[in-house]
Order: structure tokens, then C-alpha cells, then sequence
């Protein structure tokens, strides 16, 4: 049971060794703060969140940095326009930022560093590259030179050649070849400012993530993590800048997310379908939109479609209400064992159940097959119940609570089923009442029900009741799945 993750760099999946045995450094691309967050930036958090938490029930020690990048052109242009220092809306983005993503159960990385609390650490990687010839200063500015490392566009799979022919460069630029990017940019009026040896002026983009992860994590550490829209240009000159200043290799995994699109389209504010963390939050309980997040392997696309969340809302209605059934038999959950926080993948076998998530997790960190066999369990767990009659003897019903443990357990490594069922449900109903999934669940169960009893009058009407609500029912040997009709 040995993990293993797509590396960007080698375009393969590889077994995942720690440069330090026991020990994995791992750096994520934080957000720029001058808006709100959307749900793309959820996808790529909560990602990383649970490859962090899956290390650590590996019993790995894991020390985890996500930056913000809080000086930016993005960041200044915003400023200007809400009339703000860019400094207090920096403050103001980070608090929203940190706000829904608690309400999505993201933990804190380890280390959060501000890019603008690392500006000397930028002085002096930039001076390194001006000393190693990698580097030229144009007047007030300090650009990289792409053509002086043979190894640019190796992390993409771009070649250089390919890129200047595509490229223009104007006749009054400053670069020497349109790929070099900016290490340090000199002053304009009205933005911050930092003295350096080459004037008054602020780092690039690229330069800052390369500084704040050498400063906690050394000039080569284990995981580099990002969305897809970060490999290129962003992740290339972080490696590009990182290897030519200290040498060695950077990142030794690049690890990266794909994209959210709504209803089949690249979110753009111009399209009108940008949805933020905090609107999606309005609309659905962040358990939903977190399991949606989880329910798609995490580098491929993944569709945000209002039938397909509520679908996914459907399952976890499903998976607290077994919960919530058990509790019936068995009373609340009082930490039976170890507990479910407390989960370490030891070097004893684990349960069958456990033992099958971990293969699914091993396997590029695999959440899709990994809630797949959530909603197997729970399917099993419901046949157990039924069969019983509410007549269940000693050992079956210890083999529903340990069920329900291994439920609980996996729940704290993907940051689901946290709450107790009855508040679950008192959440969900206290969300937008258009469509409300317990309520469809009952009616399913009494369908069923009736099904059973062979009253087929009372089965149709009930059908014709949901399909007026506009919920179409998909009858399968393993039971009644629902989706609305949209």
C-alpha cells in the first residue's frame, strides 16, 4: 500500500518517496487577495486539504505551506478602483478567504506566508541570478532571462523555440526574448514600493512563491501543488528561477488540479456564470458542495451543474440518514475504539473497508472510487437493517457500529460527516426550500414501502407527486436513485 501521484514533471504516475523519511514538505500556490473566492479555488483547497490529511493518516509528519500572494497588478488595479490601500484589501480578501473556506471544513496549512513579508528574502534571489547570469537589469526593472536555462519549458512540455515563433516582440520592449518574465518591477506613482539595488519598486509574480517556499521548506522539497492554470506560465519560472538561484531540483512531485466549468463553460465573469464560494454556500450546505468537489478525480475536469450537485446532496442526504438510523439502534456515536480523528493507517491490516479506501487512495488519490465505496457500504448497512426487522443480535449490531466507525473515520480524511444527523438535517432544511432533498428521501422510503406491499396505487401517486416536483426516479437493482429535471 504505497502511494502513488501523477507528476506533472514526468507526465506518469510515481511512487511517492519523502526526500526525508517520515518527513514530506509540501508547497500550494495560495490565492491572489482582491476578490472573492470561486468555486474553482474551492476545488483546488480542498484538494490539497485532503491529500494533506491522507499523508498524515499515512503517519507522515507533514509540514504544509499555502501562501497569499497579497502585492499583485490584479490587487493594485482593484485598490485604486474601491478607493483602498492595497494593503487593507489584501487584509479584507484573506478574511472572506479564511471564512468559507472554514464553512467547507478546509484545516489551516501549517505555514501561510504574505508574499510582502518576504521581500528581502526576493532582493537577495534576485542578486543571486544577476551574479549567476540568468538575469539583466533594463533600466528600473530585472527581467529573467528564459534563454539561459536549458531546461525552460521542461515542467510544460513547451519548447522555446516554438514559443518565441508564436511570440512578438514590440520595439520598444524591454525584454530580450518574449518569454523573460519580470523578477522586479520598478516604481510607478501610486503603487507599493520596496528599496532595492535596482530602485524603488515591487517583486514579480513568479519570483514570490519560489522565495516563500525555499524559506520554509528548502531549496528542494517534496510537493508542488496548483491548479492546472498554474503550469504555465507560473509553476515554469518558479522552477526556472528556483533552480537556476540555489541549484538542485525544486520540486521534486508537481501535483495539479483541473479546471471547474459551469454547465459545461469556463467560468468568466463576461458569461455571467462566475459563482463565488460564498453564492454556492447560499445555495447548497457546504458538505454537498465539498463531497461535489471530491466526486470527480482531481485531475480531470469537473462540470458544476445544479442536478449534478443536488444528485451528490441526494447521497449524502442518504449517507446521514443511515447514520441517523443506526443511531436508533445503537443511541448517538460515543467514540467507540479509537475514535474517528484519530485514524493512522498502521502497520497492522486494516478492516476490508479500510483496506479497500486505502487502495483507492494509493492510487493518485482517487476520491471518486474512494466515496464510491462509502455509498457501497451504506447501501450494505440499509440491507442489514432491513433484513432485520428491527431484530438484530449482538454481533450483527457490532458489525454496524464498526461500520459506522470506518464511515467516520474516512470522513475526517476527506472532511465529510462531521456533523451529527439531526443537525445535518435541521442545516439542510433550513437552506433554500425549492427542492428538498430529506423530503424526496421520505417519499422514496415510502414508495418503497409500498412497493413491498404491493399498493401500486399508492406507489404511482406518490411517483406522480415527486415528478411534479419535478424529481425523476431511476428504479435499479440496488435500489431508487433520484435527479431532478432540469
Amino acid at each position: 500500500m504505497t502511494l502513488r501521484l501523477y507528476n506533472t514533471a514526468s507526465r506518469m504516475k510515481e511512487e511517492f518517496q519523502p526526500l526525508e523519511e517520515g518527513k514530506v514538505g509540501i508547497y500550494v500556490c495560495g490565492v491572489t487577495v482582491y476578490d472573492l473566492c470561486h468555486i474553482g479555488h474551492a476545488r483546488s483547497v480542498i484538494v490539497f486539504d485532503v491529500l494533506v490529511r491522507y499523508l498524515r493518516a499515512k503517519g507522515l509528519e507533514v509540514t504544509y505551506v499555502r501562501n497569499f500572494t497579497d502585492v499583485d497588478d490584479k490587487i493594485i488595479e482593484r485598490a485604486r478602483t474601491l478607493g483602498k490601500e492595497t494593503g487593507a484589501l489584501a487584509d479584507e480578501f484573506i478574511d472572506t478567504f479564511y471564512d468559507d473556506m472554514g464553512r467547507l471544513g478546509v484545516l489551516h496549512a501549517d505555514v501561510e506566508p504574505r508574499a510582502t513579508e518576504h521581500i528581502s528574502g526576493m532582493i537577495k534571489m534576485i542578486t543571486a541570478l544577476l551574479a549567476r547570469g540568468y538575469a539583466y537589469v533594463q533600466e528600473s526593472d530585472v527581467y529573467f532571462s528564459v534563454e539561459a536555462f536549458r531546461d525552460y519549458g521542461k515542467l510544460s512540455g513547451r519548447k522555446l523555440e516554438d514559443m518565441r515563433a508564436g511570440s512578438r516582440i514590440a520595439v520598444d520592449d524591454k525584454k530580450r526574448h518574449p518569454m523573460d518574465f519580470v523578477l522586479w518591477k520598478g516604481a510607478k506613482p501610486g503603487e507599493p514600493e520596496w528599496n532595492s539595488p535596482w530602485g524603488m519598486g515591487r517583486p514579480g509574480w513568479h519570483l514570490e512563491c519560489s522565495v516563500m517556499s525555499n524559506r520554509y521548506l528548502g531549496h528542494t522539497f517534496d510537493i508542488h501543488g496548483g491548479g492546472r492554470d498554474l503550469l504555465f506560465p507560473h509553476h515554469e519560472n518558479e522552477r526556472a528561477q528556483s533552480i537556476c538561484a540555489n541549484g538542485g531540483v525544486f520540486a521534486r512531485y508537481w501535483v495539479h488540479n483541473g479546471f471547474v466549468t459551469i454547465d459545461s463553460e469556463k467560468m468568466s465573469k463576461s458569461l455571467g456564470n462566475f459563482l463565488t464560494i460564498r453564492d454556492a454556500l447560499k445555495e447548497y450546505h457546504p458538505e454537498v458542495l465539498r463531497l461535489f468537489l471530491l466526486s470527480k478525480h482531481y485531475r480531470g475536469p469537473l462540470d458544476f451543474s445544479k442536478s449534478d450537485v443536488l444528485g451528490l446532496q441526494s447521497g449524502l442526504v442518504r449517507i446521514y440518514r443511515t447514520l441517523q438510523r443506526l443511531e436508533g439502534l445503537t443511541g448517538p456515536y460515543q467514540n467507540e475504539n479509537d475514535g474517528p480523528t484519530l485514524l493512522v493507517f498502521g502497520e497492522r491490516s486494516p478492516a476490508p473497508f479500510l483496506e479497500q479506501f486505502i487502495e483507492m487512495m494509493d492510487d493518485d488519490l482517487n476520491t471518486a472510487g474512494a466515496i464510491g465505496l462509502i455509498f457501497e457500504k451504506v447501501r450494505e448497512m440499509n440491507r442489514i437493517m432491513d433484513a432485520s426487522q428491527g431484530r438484530i443480535d449482538e454481533s450483527t449490531l457490532i458489525g454496524l457500529k464498526s461500520d459506522r466507525l470506518h464511515i467516520l473515520q474516512v470522513g475526517q480524511i476527506l472532511g465529510l460527516f462531521h456533523e451529527a444527523p439531526a443537525l445535518f438535517f435541521e442545516q439542510l432544511a433550513e437552506g433554500p426550500k425549492d427542492v428538498d432533498p430529506a423530503e424526496i428521501e421520505a417519499l422514496i422510503e415510502e414508495r418503497a414501502l409500498a412497493r413491498s406491499e404491493k399498493d401500486w396505487a399508492r406507489s404511482d401517486d406518490i411517483r406522480d407527486r415527486l415528478k411534479a416536483m419535478g424529481v425523476v426516479l431511476e428504479d435499479g437493482p440496488e435500489g431508487t436513485t433520484w435527479r431532478l429535471d432540469v
